[in-house]
């Protein structure tokens, strides 16, 4: 198997069969609802908070809110209230299935809800799978995060309805330097292995640095992007803002590191300081636009034409540039 990852991949291009990018279609589907484009912020605490999980559900975007410090259940309420989609994170202790106890007897039900752990090929989250599947049949169960083939069919066995692919690839995670673990350096090869087995969605999670990087997520088997850092630092974003020499950041930090447990046991992230880019719907929008050139590329017309496209492996322990079907 080749190990590659985001940067030393380029997709090919294809005979263009639209007049402008602007007739290509980004919009994907999952869990039975379109969404505008194939990305979802990261569900952690210094990306995503109640505000922007709302006017993303209202404005078309896949949004999943994080488990840190936060009722779910008055969460639920709060975009039942607002007439939107919930969609919500849990763990697998006991707090996590008295929450879903709870939905359950005040008949919410969230539309998603992920299961969240750094290491989800693991029994507590086949247990889960089937707690929720028990309590909440109709709610979309995403399960993560794994790498390995192996572990999808386990977790679609399971009764996951989508899963999550990417352990320590992001910008604010050491999953790689603490434990020698994780797909750090080769997240869309590990995407693409992953993705040749799964019969249900894959949410590529981590390791995007650019726009780009979203359209070589869909080429090797994503149906949705999770992104940390390129939707960190906004205006809205949820970090405490900083200032560092005349020039104002957001901070971003890792959901295994010790700024986000409050205390430094099993740390698995650090902290960063992202500097503010301006509005979250202005990056939407610059994301729509260059995936919509993405497909145009592609000579195709909607998103998943991405797949069909051809791509080089550079440099490395290549010896030139190899094409690949």
């Amino acid at each position: 198997m080749e190990i590659f990852d985001y940067d030393n991949i380029l997709l090919l291009p294809r005979k263009c069969r639209v007049e402008s990018r602007s007739e290509c279609d980004t919009s994907v589907e999952l869990g039975g609802r379109r969404f505008k484009l194939p990305v979802v912020p990261a569900n952690m605490k210094t990306v995503v908070d109640e505000n922007i999980c709302l006017w993303m559900a209202q404005n078309g975007y896949f949004y999943v809110m994080h488990r840190f410090d936060l009722d779910n259940v008055q969460f639920v309420r709060d975009m039942r209230a607002a007439g939107v989609f919930a969609s919500i994170s849990l763990g697998v202790k006991a707090p996590d299935r008295a929450t879903v106890d709870t939905l359950a007897s005040e008949g919410l039900v969230p539309e998603y809800i992920t299961i969240d752990i750094a290491h989800g090929h693991a029994d507590s989250v086949r247990d889960m799978i089937g707690y929720i599947k028990g309590k909440l049949p109709s709610s979309f169960v995403i399960a993560g995060n794994v790498a390995t083939p192996e572990a999808v069919i386990d977790l679609e066995n399971w009764g996951a309805d989508a899963t999550k692919v990417g352990v320590g690839p992001g910008k604010v995670c050491i999953t790689k330097l603490k434990t020698g673990f994780g797909t750090g350096g080769w997240q869309l090869s590990a995407l693409k292995w992953c993705a040749r087995v799964a019969t249900k969605p894959i949410i590529a999670d981590g390791g995007i640095r650019s726009h780009g990087d979203i359209a070589k997520s869909v080429r090797f088997g994503a149906t949705m992007v999770m992104i940390g850092s390129l939707f960190a630092g906004h205006e809205e974003s949820p970090g405490k803002t900083v200032e560092v020499d005349g020039e104002l950041f957001k901070e971003y930090y890792g959901s295994a590191s010790d700024f986000n447990k409050g205390e430094y046991k099993h740390v698995e992230g650090k902290r960063i300081l992202e500097p503010i880019k301006g509005k979250l719907a202005e990056t939407l929008v610059e994301m729509e636009q260059d995936v919509q050139s993405s497909i145009s590329y592609a000579g195709g017309t909607k998103l998943m034409d991405v797949r069909k496209v051809n791509y080089v492996i550079l440099g490395g322990d290549n010896a030139g540039e190899h094409l690949f079907m």
